[in-house]
């Protein structure tokens, strides 16, 4: 267990590493319990360097002997690495450690997973595999020997050599401790080819256990459509001769993009029809994709330090969203990206964990793989794409890449690319990395019978990462629509830079209704007040295919918030709008069960809470429970009828069309269900071919109570495929009432297959918990209690995936002072705990200083 004392280290301290690594050879002798270690480190003194004292990071490694240029030496050893005197010119280091993976349940660092050797080294996960310079901006070429009686021995780059029980692999390419991977087990290869643009031959496996060959054909796929893509649009070919993936259950994340052997959480890459859901197949898609993507964008190209994070993973996460969206529908695409950046980003931007883009100060760096470096940081990128122009942002990419390729880089070294190429001077923009929080943005219409004047005003609330914002460069996309629904000339994007700044449209022949913001041109919550028949009008005739939704999700906000208050019954206009919409079949089945969705109870809590008042999330429930009944009620025999006629009969395919038409007719099945007692989703269950045609149904059986026998049935068919039983573990406390989510969560983890220290398997049961508003937040408190006693249990084995889980309670100032009192209760008796990890330490620390 490291130290949980916090020590908190500053961006503005950075100073490069003393000394240059001209080459690394690692030779490993694997052993479950006492792997040997050796290391050969070719050092030279770095002429940019001030700092010249010798310091290699190290955790949790029994060091077995030292020695510089032949000779021994005695480093001086501390909890985090070693200290040793070395000589003025170039030398050679050499290590010999032992280390124990069998026991190393952090999964940091090398560790074992269902007797597979196999490692995780982002962020600081090489310190605990032998002594090393553990820091982004040191770079080298990596040799590898492995010695071990297993049938697959892999490492990063190209194989050199292979024998009975030994492998040795060279990359070629400069990287950082951080890309290095080991895999070594009894595997099985899905293995197929690509030739790159330029004519290489490339050898591409994704290796997998026993039993799991017949879930590698779309994650294959998926690999080369990620590199025709990267070519077509980036430029971007492949650089090496081999790309291997490895499938590994034990996972803290979703996948690793380590250079030429990338390491996959088994749920991020496996998948059949059977066995996965539409939704899971479109989430492999991205991932493989973000993962090769970052072969330049990480790899070629990587961090200077942990700070800018951001760089590498704003810049993949809007690459992989681009991808996406060429692949399946963009208006979908950015639908589903704006949900979950206002479900996930939203709250962490508004609440105690709030940071920067790129942070100024971190106590541990596993903390900030978070929704602001990756989904904001995204949005970022996809501003200064708007605010340049296509051909811009492509020519800049260019030069990004001829500059500093092979470079650890700044978000300095990125905005300079766009500078040089624009023109611009981005210093103002810079501050989407440097202040926290979300802006408001409101906006007032003036008419004079000619012309419309929209005058914008920003401001983003102070918080403790950033006291004292100052206004941020805002591209706002905005259209017109005439009274008649006509598009009144083409979407301009106007330019925001001060506190309050008007801009006009001039001869116009009446008065339009201004659509704002469209495609969500910035990460902003918009406030702008229009009547109900404006938002109507928007829904039924924008152009815009986000704004047309965000049209329908303002109505049902509106429509909402009397049903929670007051009681009230639902509003028959907004019902009948919905309607029309969802019988429109010229729209996009996926488009239409995306219009059918409402807002969140978390966002709707968050509304409340930030027009002054105090979400009730037993009132919130009951709320969206009546409205869901009331669109059955409404949609009645049409409901049927949409069902019906998006029913695929056609060989499962896990394409964009058909899992449209699976998405419209499964949101109709769960509000059939509130009205036949679940007669069409029991007959759905029993005939269904596919996972996400059978899961939904269950589903929908679950919530009206009367899921028992399938439920049972469904755990006799999957109880031996891990990845759907978590699905089934997941299911039923997504689904269970309010008042009884903890306890059936609690009685799941008595569950023999329950297994807390796999991270999926244990987000499964939690994770389903902390997103089951109403049930996370029951007054009784018993979810809060049984969240902390599971996560003061794992902290010790994972401090990672407890640090993580802690963001359930981030919003807790939110509710009334009784769940505020419970859930202090729950944060002071874990940060009491003896011996907490630094990451669940920090995490819990910020949480309860939340104002």
């Amino acid at each position: 267990m490291r130290d949980a004392a916090p020590k908190t280290i500053y961006l503005s301290d950075y100073t490069p590493f003393g000394f240059v690594v001209d080459s690394v050879a690692l030779d490993f002798d694997l052993d479950p319990h006492k792997t040997r270690v050796k290391s050969r480190i070719a050092f030279r003194p770095n002429p940019d360097a001030t700092d010249r004292r010798f310091f290699l990071h190290g955790e949790n490694l029994s060091l077995i002997s030292a020695r510089i240029d032949g000779r021994d030496v005695t480093p001086v050893l501390s909890e985090d690495g070693l200290t040793c005197d070395t000589p003025d010119g170039p030398f050679l280091w050499e290590s010999e450690v032992e280390i124990d993976p069998a026991n190393n349940t952090a999964l940091e660092g090398l560790y074992m997973s269902n007797g597979m050797y196999c490692t995780q080294c982002e962020a600081e996960g090489f310190r605990k595999i032998t002594y090393y310079p553990d820091r982004p901006d040191v770079m080298s070429v990596f040799t590898v020997t492995i010695n071990g009686p297993h049938p697959v021995l892999l490492s990063n780059g190209n194989p050199v050599s292979t024998g009975q029980h030994s492998a040795e692999w060279h990359d070629p390419w400069p990287k950082p401790a951080y890309l290095f991977a080991l895999v070594a087990g009894d595997l099985v290869a899905h293995s197929d080819h690509f030739t790159t643009m330029t004519g290489r031959e490339v050898a591409l496996n994704l290796y997998v256990r026993p039993g799991d060959e017949g879930k590698c054909a779309f994650g294959m796929q998926a690999l080369k459509a990620s590199m025709k893509w990267d070519e077509e649009v980036y430029g971007r070919a492949y650089d090496l001769d081999l790309f291997n993936i490895v499938a590994v259950d034990d996972f803290n994340m979703g996948a690793m993009e380590n250079k030429g052997l990338n390491i996959f959480n088994s749920s991020a890459v496996l998948a059949s029809p059977e066995t996965s859901t539409d939704m899971n197949f479109e989430r492999i898609e991205a991932i493989i994709a973000h993962e090769y993507f970052h072969n330049w964008t990480g790899n070629r190209i990587t961090c200077r330090d942990w700070f800018q994070l951001c760089l590498k993973e704003g810049l993949t996460v809007f690459r992989d969203s681009q991808f996406t969206s060429d692949m399946r529908s963009a208006p979908v695409k950015r639908i589903h990206d704006v949900i979950d950046l206002r479900a996930r980003q939203f709250p962490e931007d508004q609440g105690p964990l709030a940071h920067p883009v790129r942070p100024e100060s971190f106590q541990e760096i596993n903390n900030f793989y978070t929704a602001t470096v990756y989904e904001k940081g995204a949005e970022v990128i996809r501003m200064l794409k708007t605010l340049v122009g296509d051909e811009a942002y492509a020519r800049a990419l260019d030069l990004y890449f001829e500059r500093h390729d092979g470079q650890a880089c700044t978000i300095e070294d990125w905005l300079k690319v766009f500078e040089d190429t624009t023109g611009r001077n981005l210093a103002q923009f810079k501050r989407w990395y440097s202040q926290a929080g979300t802006p408001r943005l409101s906006v007032t219409e003036d008419w004079d019978g000619s012309t419309l004047t929209l005058t914008f005003r920003q401001d983003t609330k102070p918080s403790a990462a950033s006291p004292d914002p100052k206004p941020q460069v805002i591209p706002i996309a905005a259209g017109l629509i005439g009274p008649d629904g006509t598009e009144v000339g083409e979407t301009r994007i106007l330019e925001m830079s001060e506190a309050t700044q008007s801009f006009s449209f001039d001869g116009l022949a009446a008065r339009p209704v201004p659509s704002i913001l469209r495609g969500f041109s910035a990460p902003v919550m918009l406030e702008h007040d229009l009547s109900d028949a404006d938002r109507a009008h928007l829904l039924s005739h924008d152009t815009d295919p986000f704004n047309r939704w965000e049209a329908a999700r303002m109505l049902a906000r509106k429509a909402l918030m009397p049903m929670i208050h007051d009681g009230a019954d639902a509003d028959p206009a907004y019902l009948a709008a919905i309607t029309t919409v969802l019988s429109d079949t010229a729209l996009d089945p996926a488009y239409r069960a995306l219009m059918l969705g409402l807002p969140t109870q978390s966002e709707l809590a968050a509304l409340i809470h930030g027009e002054g008042g105090t979400p009730m999330p037993e009132n919130i429930h009951a709320g969206v429970e009546r409205m869901r009944d009331a669109m059955a009620d409404a949609l009645g025999d049409a409901a049927q009828q949409i069902h019906a006629a998006n029913l695929v009969t056609a060989p499962y395919d896990p394409g964009a069309e058909q899992a449209g038409k699976r998405s419209l007719a499964n949101a109709m099945l769960s509000l059939i269900t509130r009205r036949d007692g679940g007669r069409a989703a029991q007959a759905q269950y029993d005939a269904a071919d596919n996972m996400t045609n059978q899961l939904a149904a269950l589903a929908a059986l679950l919530h009206i109570g009367k899921g028992e026998k399938a439920l049972a049935a469904f755990e006799a068919q999957w109880k031996d495929d891990r990845l759907v039983m978590d699905k089934w573990f997941g299911l039923q406390v997504q689904q269970a009432e309010p008042r009884d989510a903890a306890d059936v969560a609690e009685n799941l983890t008595r569950h023999p297959d329950f297994n807390w220290q796999n991270p999926n398997r244990f987000r499964a049961v939690f994770g389903a918990l902390a997103m089951h508003h109403a049930g996370f937040h029951h007054a009784s408190g018993k979810a809060y209690r049984l969240l902390a006693d599971w996560l003061i249990r794992l902290d010790p084995k994972n401090p990672q995936t407890t640090a993580r889980m802690c963001s359930a309670f981030q919003t807790w100032k939110r509710y009334d002072t009784d769940r505020q009192s419970l859930i202090a209760a729950e944060l002071d008796r874990m940060l009491a705990t003896p011996d907490l990890s630094r990451d669940t330490t920090e995490m819990l620390t910020r949480i309860r200083g939340a104002t």
